[in-house]
């Protein structure tokens, strides 16, 4: 494994981190379960960052790409292309935005390059309002709105962003307040910000904020934004990356927490959708997405190979009601880590819904974020089995745990078993 490590030193970037002071290399996967090259077997509650959504190897969509790799695998955007079409209307459907347009990409970055490129043609502004603490992709555009500053690596942009309270529940100058006194602060900070700038082309914000350590604001929030947003024809971007397909348990999309004003103007979404392959995409009204003037095609978007495992991974999911397991296993999985860490002094907060579970760890004594903490939990956790992430907006001091949707009771107990064991470790 050293000489990976040491070719993969030699010829990527400095800034390409890996986990682990000694740094695995994951060869085969099933169902919640992946091996290294050792043959080790770890529980996998990450998912390649949120990305195997329903479980390894899942054999029906390990037989959908094998079969469609034996007709043809690409022919880009510039032919018709039946499983693009069909999971397009799948899409259309389930986004809930009436008159729905659909265009697939290759990643999440990607897809919030689109959403703002939309926004900002249809809006002939380029100000964009975004959320503290959000992270919305590695792209030269993306990185301009991003609102954390650990992935944020310069400060020249193409757009003006203006960034909004709200994200982060427990921390920040509202942090004291109730929901409702939380949430009527946020929008009177909006409006004053409003007041303050020429109208911005639209807000972007992840119902949970996924690289920030899984926060999220009260239910409502940007319903209670939207109002506003309508008020000045600000669009709202909801970036579903990490919150679509059912992760959160309670809802299918993370911006149906805040529904109340119908459904956003735009959605982004990727990682899950694929089970791995390479998709990501753009809900949006059809004049929303048809105001572009110029020609426009995607060579690997929508390509038939990943069409093919998104369609057979999005029925898996809703023929087995995995939205719903997320919610039965995940509420459990929340209330067995609260109760282990009720006592740990390290343990800011155990957050999130569903199968998106954020654990915040402080200075014993302290509410300063503790990165070394949470580099030594997530090794610790690791020599037990079990992989897990971390992140958050305060020196990644938040451990993220996102397994696929399919998880077991069994297996959520065995993995709140071994982080229990590596928190104890590291207090």
């Amino acid at each position: 494994m050293s000489d990976l490590y040491d070719r993969h030193r030699a010829v990527t970037p400095d800034w390409l981190a890996l986990y682990y002071e000694d740094p695995i290399e994951i060869t085969h996967g099933e169902g919640r379960h992946v091996w290294d090259a050792d043959g080790r077997r770890y529980l996998d509650f990450f998912g390649g960052i949120l990305t195997t959504m329903t479980a390894h190897a899942l054999p029906e969509v390990t037989k959908a790409v094998s079969e469609q790799a034996g007709r043809i695998i690409h022919s880009s955007t510039l032919y018709l292309n039946r499983p693009m079409v069909e999971l397009a209307e799948r899409v259309a459907q389930l986004s809930g935005i009436p008159d729905a347009r659909v265009f697939f990409t290759t990643s999440g970055t990607e897809a919030n390059d689109t959403a703002l490129l939309l926004a900002t043609t249809y809006r002939r502004a380029n100000t964009v309002l975004a959320m503290r603490n959000s992270y919305h992709g590695r792209s030269f555009s993306a990185v301009g709105i991003t609102g954390n500053r650990g992935w944020s690596p310069t400060s020249l942009s193409p757009l003006q962003t203006l960034y909004v309270h709200g994200g982060v529940r427990t921390r920040g100058p509202f942090a004291h307040l109730n929901d409702a006194e939380f949430v009527a602060a946020c929008v009177e900070d909006l409006k004053d910000l409003l007041g303050h700038t020429r109208p911005p082309a639209a807000l972007i914000a992840e119902p949970v904020q996924g690289v920030g350590g899984f926060t999220s604001p009260p239910d409502g929030l940007y319903a209670a934004f939207r109002d506003v947003l309508q008020e000045h024809g600000i669009l709202w971007i909801s970036d579903e990356v990490q919150t679509g397909w059912g992760r959160t348990g309670d809802h299918f999309w993370g911006w149906q927490a805040h529904e109340s004003s119908g459904p956003p103007d735009i959605v982004t979404f990727a990682k899950g959708i694929g089970n791995g392959t390479s998709i990501g995409g753009v809900v949006a009204r059809a004049e929303i997405m048809n105001c572009l003037d110029a020609n426009s095609i995607s060579t690997f978007g929508g390509t038939q190979l990943t069409m093919a495992a998104g369609l057979a991974n999005l029925n898996y999911l809703l023929e087995h009601d995995l939205q719903g397991n997320a919610r039965r296993v995940g509420g459990l999985l929340i209330e067995r880590l609260r109760a282990a860490t009720a006592q740990l002094p390290g343990v800011r907060e155990v957050r999130g819904r569903g199968l998106m579970i954020g654990v915040e760890l402080t200075r014993p004594g302290t509410d300063e974020a503790d990165p070394r903490a949470a580099t030594a939990v997530l090794e610790a956790a690791r020599q037990g089995g079990l992989l897990i992430g971390k992140g958050g907006g305060h020196n990644t001091s938040a451990l993220r745990i996102a397994p696929p949707l399919s998880l077991t009771v069994a297996e959520a107990e065995e993995g709140a078993a071994i982080l229990e064991g590596a928190l104890h470790a590291a207090y």
